[in-house]
């Protein structure tokens, strides 16, 4: 059997060098470094090519997460790929505070997970939400109504890994060998899973969002509010589903069997970035008012793109002050398109691409943008 370590870095810099492409070719880039990248791996490690055949599963489960064209696909290769690696898995939906199950795979009753009250405060799942890192550990560890409802798995381990977007714990998932014991575990393939879903949600809403910028589609707004106000980049996947139990009191035409979980404008992703303030403009009209929004909302979001693909070179760049250095490709890139936009607009003289370059890459401090950085 391959080396696991060995398979989750050749996962990684696929997965990587996928994430870093340009939005619309971000597909067909994986497609294109699957097929790079395995024969060569098969090549040396024939016995797993020969036997269960690992890698080629994994690769498979992830293209299939990728290949999702809605939040609620995604989430079910996520789960159909886990159910892979484990007996059991359930993905658990957290909001305010709690967890309420979504879908589950090798249960007896699969249906049961849904809206099932998981216990967040203490155990696997308390250190998922805390650390924001995989709990793995004794069934012991797991809410004990779970287990009574569902039953308890055979043996140990279990893991609860966290879902996360935008910094934020959306979902946990459950993992372990199941009540019979004949279940693969491998928390490496699970782990690996559970983080490319991640990344992908966060480019599929991103995606979603520019395709809504295009087509000139805004949130609307009342003629009074002039001033700019900010508007997440990002979509919460998990904003349309809301447990029975806990709106049994409210009347509805007709119970949502599964509803779609794609909603826009994550609170906590406004809350966590303050608006850019609008330009001086006691006369300014509701109709240049709007321009001003459109144009910070989509600078914000160039420049969300840009961060998300480069991590490593924002916090290396931040390091060496040279920012710019680092990122100018990608960033006169989209600053042409900012241009080609809002340029001739009366948006032109605010210039919001820049501030939010400097605001969100350099957190405010120009100087850590390097001296061939332009406005």
């Amino acid at each position: 059997m391959a080396d696991k370590d060995g398979i989750g870095q050749i996962i990684e810099k696929v997965v990587t060098q996928v994430l870093e492409a340009h939005v619309p070719q971000l597909r067909a880039d994986l497609v294109r470094q699957v097929v790079q990248e395995l024969p060569a791996h098969l090549a040396a490690a024939p016995e797993a090519a020969a036997g269960e055949g690992v890698p080629v599963e994994l690769l498979k489960a992830v293209a299939a997460v990728h290949a999702g064209s809605s939040q609620k696909e995604i989430l079910r290769a996520l789960l159909d790929g886990v159910a892979q690696y484990c007996g059991r898995t359930a993905l658990f939906v957290v909001k305010a505070g709690a967890a309420h199950g979504w879908q589950g795979r090798g249960f007896s009753r699969n249906d049961d997970v849904k809206d099932f009250p998981l216990q967040l405060h203490s155990g696997l799942a308390e250190q998922a939400m805390q650390a924001r890192t995989p709990g793995a550990g004794s069934q012991t560890e797991v809410d004990p109504k779970f287990l009574e409802h569902f039953g308890a798995p055979a043996g140990d381990p279990v893991i609860v890994l966290p879902l996360m977007l935008k910094d934020k714990v959306a979902a946990l998932v459950y993992a372990d060998i199941g009540v019979d014991g004949g279940g693969k575990f491998d928390p490496v393939a699970l782990e690996l899973l559970v983080s490319a879903t991640s990344a992908w949600l966060e480019v599929a809403s991103l995606r979603k969002q520019a395709a809504k910028e295009a087509a000139g589609e805004a949130t609307p707004e009342k003629p009074e509010a002039v001033p700019v106000h900010t508007v997440a980049a990002y979509s919460d996947p998990f904003a349309g589903h809301q447990p029975q139990h806990a709106v049994a009191a409210v009347p509805q035409a007709a119970p949502v069997e599964e509803p779609e979980p794609v909603a826009v404008g994550a609170a906590h992703a406004a809350e966590a970035q303050p608006a850019i303030p609008a330009p001086s403009a006691p006369e300014m009209s509701p109709e240049d008012a709007d321009v001003h929004r459109k144009a910070q909302r989509f600078a914000r979001l160039l420049v969300d793109e840009i961060k998300l693909y480069n991590q490593a070179k924002v916090a290396e760049g931040r390091k060496h002050r040279d920012i710019y250095d680092r990122l100018k490709e990608d960033i006169e890139k989209s600053r042409a398109t900012y241009s080609k936009r809002y340029g001739s607009t009366v948006a032109a003289a605010a210039d919001y691409f820049a501030s939010e370059l400097v605001r969100s890459l350099a957190e405010d401090d120009s100087s850590l943008m390097g001296a061939n950085f332009r406005r």
